[in-house]
């Protein structure tokens, strides 16, 4: 789930008004409150709307949620950026701007300005920099990487990449990174636009994948980015073909015969990014095999949102009709910006879509 940034000057007391209405939607068994502590609160990731709703909440865990979904570790962290403000909490600034630690500054700028040579001596100045880490809240990804992950340019912060940036990520693989690293890595290129613009995503997975990192570890957040190019190629890489990916690519055959063995997180999943990407007749294949329309999607997977937002914001009216004909609520607002299927179809500028879903709610009103 994107994370909810907080205003240029926030205020510790609305933050704590908003935990106080947390516990009121909690006490009034909201779907929306039970997806944001599933989401945000480490106890409850894998919880039951029953469940969660069973659990005494205490104001504590209300803040707890409420720093987590601002991308802050804990109530403690989100006080101490409003109060005692760093340079890394101006999350105005672009990453790289943000870095306190001078010696690792220095060495995302030789990264960004395709220095090499530069790169090498440094490095070899500060041999154990290529392992360091650098912490960022206030975002949900990104948080704290180490000197690798800052080639995929993934948050975007100049929004090009050197044209020797896979000569530039030798030199850091030389040096030495930790596997989890080139994960989160891979992870990071194949869901980044810029490397595709930059025609460097396909030859950066294949640098990563060349020196250990896994492509399980990024098809699927390919594949929810809608990177498909780079998802297939991970498929080729090596990655293990599942009923979401599958579903993601458009393989109506290959999702009927592996729908038998899939989980329910596979199936949940599935139906996300079939809606998602406009795979009507995985969609209708999931909805028959009694997949729920008006779930919000799983963890980890546009979690603020149920099928209909996502296919209502990219503009699937056959995928729309189809949910709607099932079932699917028109009312489900998401987590994030408490919005209607009907109101992401109106802000996405989905003419044809929203006036379905607008005269689909008159219908149900008359």
């Amino acid at each position: 789930m994107p994370v909810r940034r907080l205003p240029s000057n926030p205020n510790l007391d609305h933050l704590k008004y908003q935990a106080k209405d947390l516990l009121k939607e909690h006490a009034a068994r909201t779907a929306s409150a039970a997806q944001r502590m599933r989401e945000f609160h480490p106890r409850l990731s894998k919880a039951t709307d029953a469940e969660i709703f069973a659990v005494p909440l205490r104001l504590s865990d209300a803040q707890l949620i409420i720093a987590r979904e601002a991308g802050f570790p804990s109530w403690a962290k989100l006080k101490q950026h409003i109060q005692k403000p760093r340079l890394a909490d101006q999350l105005n600034l672009p990453h790289h701007e943000r870095i306190e630690d001078p010696t690792f500054r220095r060495a995302v700028e030789l990264l960004d300005s395709g220095d090499e040579v530069g790169l090498r001596s440094h490095l070899k100045m500060y041999p154990d920099l290529a392992r360091q880490r650098v912490i960022f809240e206030g975002g949900n990804y990104f948080r704290n990487p180490t000197l690798i992950e800052f080639i995929a340019e993934n948050p975007i912060r100049r929004g090009k990449l050197p044209k020797n940036i896979e000569d530039v990520a030798r030199v850091i693989l030389d040096a030495g990174v930790e596997h989890s690293a080139l994960n989160e890595t891979l992870m990071l290129v194949a869901t980044g636009s810029v490397p595709r613009e930059c025609c460097m995503q396909i030859p950066l997975i294949d640098l990563l994948i060349d020196h250990g990192a896994d492509p399980d570890s990024a098809a699927e957040p390919a594949a929810l980015h809608g990177e498909l190019e780079a998802l297939k190629h991970l498929i080729a890489r090596g990655a293990r073909t599942t009923l979401p990916l599958v579903a993601a690519i458009g393989h109506t055959e290959d999702a009927a015969r592996m729908l038998a063995s899939a989980d329910g997180r596979e199936r949940h999943l599935a139906l996300t990014l079939a809606a998602d990407l406009g795979r009507v007749d995985i969609v209708r294949l999931l909805l028959d095999a009694g997949e729920d329309p008006n779930r919000y999607n799983p963890l980890g997977g546009h979690s603020h949102t149920t099928p209909l937002h996502q296919a209502a914001g990219a503009g699937h009216l056959d995928v729309v009709r189809l949910l709607v004909e099932r079932g699917a609520r028109l009312d489900l607002k998401d987590v994030l910006w408490n919005a209607t299927p009907e109101g992401w179809a109106q802000h996405a500028r989905n003419q044809e879509v929203e006036a379905y879903l607008r005269a689909a709610r008159e219908r149900d009103h008359n």
